[in-house]
């Protein structure tokens, strides 16, 4: 009895015995991706990809708006504390709280295009004021401040709404 020979479904002139342990198409090493259970087909990949993927397009901008204006607060907070040691405790505060409302007003929908959104609206509420005002040759040390707020927020609410956490 002779095995006939077979062919990767997305290149017909590749030999190939290799199948996608999800769909069962037959594969080539180049189409094959990797995975601790076996290899998957990459239409495969893509799909369980968007498994993950729910967020909505009106959360970017809820993400946005709430982050920005949640970091805007926390800035002042910061700026009005005088004490640039309180910054290592209220930052990562912030970044926590921010990352809770975020999940909240968008219903915990995730991506990782909207947990950028949120971090980019941490790095604007939190910046925007100090860099305008260092413009201005006003505050310096305010910019300083900021960025290590910002900062410091950022990482807090982008680990947060990822789901990574330090035990």
């Amino acid at each position: 009895m002779t095995d006939a020979i077979t062919y990767c479904e997305n290149h017909p002139t590749r030999e190939t015995g290799l199948r996608c342990n999800r769909c069962d198409k037959l594969i080539c090493p180049s189409c094959a991706v990797s995975m601790a259970t076996g290899y998957r087909c990459k239409q495969c990949i893509r799909e369980q990809g968007k498994v993950f993927n729910t967020a909505k397009s009106y959360d970017y901008a809820l993400a946005l708006v709430v982050s920005i204006v949640l970091s805007l607060i926390g800035y002042l907070i910061v700026t009005m504390t005088g004490f640039f040691f309180f910054i290592f405790f209220i930052s990562p505060a912030a970044g926590k709280v921010i990352a809770s409302v975020v999940q909240n007003v968008t219903k915990r929908r995730r991506s990782k295009a909207l947990f950028r959104t949120a971090v980019a609206g941490i790095l604007i509420g939190g910046l925007g004021p100090a860099l305008l005002l260092a413009l201005l040759g006003l505050d310096l040390y305010g910019l300083l401040q900021s960025v290590i707020y910002s900062g410091m927020a950022a990482f807090t609410a982008y680990y947060s709404l990822t789901g990574f956490s330090l035990k």
